[in-house]
């Protein structure tokens, strides 16, 4: 089979980390399957040269810093465009402006792989647009890495679609940053005092969190990934019409600085205290859950009390953990594992990369 020419779109965590896969799965082969001929950020790119030999990636940061061009989106598409061999451009950014090129991208001949949700959770009739580009240009454009990071999430429910299964219920627990934050403060193992306050500076000084919390809190992120399985599930649903619950406290919304939010959060850890209380007295733990229940109609992200019974209650860490209620699997079919991470989400990308090249 040909080798497949990639260009890469941001290389900043995930994207270093997907480069550093990639050249020890080029090096660990006789016959790579991958030349990364491309790489691009925001303000500088580097193409290799009119034969399409793969860069030099041994110090690549310091090259493209040095010797790459200024960036320049139009110069970097048509360059891949022109390639002789199948090729894939990566989308490895959160930018909106990168999203709404995919048109061209598809029109230009590129496969396109991709862990940026803007292009599959925001204007619906966009998102038609694109699959209908993929499909008349017979292009790919898979985005596993768009929810659950490296978790097999989309492409199983592909399968349960795509094999006519019937999808009653989707669930899930899909941020880690609030997983992490609801199963150190509500558990019904042991007798925690930490306030929710603190657990929140914890998780930020950690990492686990956005550089704002409230940028977690507000539920949006969550939100986004239940549009993007909803939407491969056959529904028509928009950010607009899902039901999010921000949990930020309503006067700390609109504050100037994560910094200050952060000091003025414990003002509200009897909201916390008691939320969590009242579910404990009923054998209960607090979890921020998305549902798409298609038998009953319900779409939301919302924080809730589950029973100790119930799968998503004995979580840890900052794991995500997703459930498939469907006509073959009435006991729901459950992923479960870490859910972000720069290399858990390349991990996700390389395999929709293995996807493409045994198709192409």
């Amino acid at each position: 089979m040909v080798k497949v020419n990639i260009g890469i779109i941001g290389v900043g965590l995930v994207g270093s980390e997907l480069i550093s896969q990639l050249t020890t799965h080029i090096a660990n082969n006789s016959s790579p399957k991958f030349s990364i001929v491309a790489l691009k950020n925001s303000s500088k790119q580097l193409l290799s040269n009119s034969t399409y030999t793969s860069l030099n990636l041994s110090n690549w940061k310091t090259t493209l810093q040095t010797q790459g061009l200024a960036s320049n989106l139009l110069t970097f598409v048509d360059y891949l465009s022109n390639s002789p061999t199948p090729t894939i451009i990566i989308d490895n950014t959160s930018s909106s402006e990168i999203a709404s090129q995919y048109p061209l991208f598809l029109k230009k001949g590129l496969h396109i792989i991709t862990p940026n949700k803007k292009a599959f959770s925001e204007d619906i009739e966009y998102y038609k647009e694109i699959l209908n580009e993929a499909e008349k240009n017979k292009r790919y454009l898979l985005h596993e890495s768009t929810v659950g990071a490296g978790l097999p999430v989309i492409n199983t429910l592909n399968d349960l679609i795509g094999t006519d299964d019937k999808i009653i219920k989707i669930e899930g627990i899909f941020s880690g940053t609030l997983s992490y934050i609801f199963n150190e403060f509500s558990s019904l193992n042991g007798d925690t005092k930490k306030k929710f306050s603190e657990i929140v500076k914890v998780a930020q000084e950690n990492g686990y969190t956005e550089p704002d919390p409230r940028d977690d809190l507000n539920g949006l992120d969550v939100a986004r990934k239940v549009v993007i399985l909803g939407r491969i599930a056959g529904l028509d649903l928009s950010l607009n019409t899902l039901l999010i619950e921000n949990i930020v406290p309503e006067p700390l919304r609109n504050l100037n600085s994560s910094s200050e939010f952060l000091s003025r959060l414990s003002e509200f850890d009897h909201h916390f205290d008691n939320l969590n209380q009242t579910a404990k007295n009923n054998n209960k733990v607090l979890r921020y859950v998305g549902v798409i229940d298609l038998a009953h109609g319900e779409k939301s992200v919302k924080l809730v009390s589950l029973p100790s019974t119930h799968p998503f209650s004995s979580l840890k860490g900052s794991d995500n953990i997703i459930a498939f209620t469907t006509q073959r699997f009435p006991n729901p079919l459950i992923i479960q594992g870490a859910g972000a991470g720069a290399a858990v989400t390349a991990f996700g990308i390389f395999s929709d990369l293995l996807k493409i090249y045994e198709r192409v």
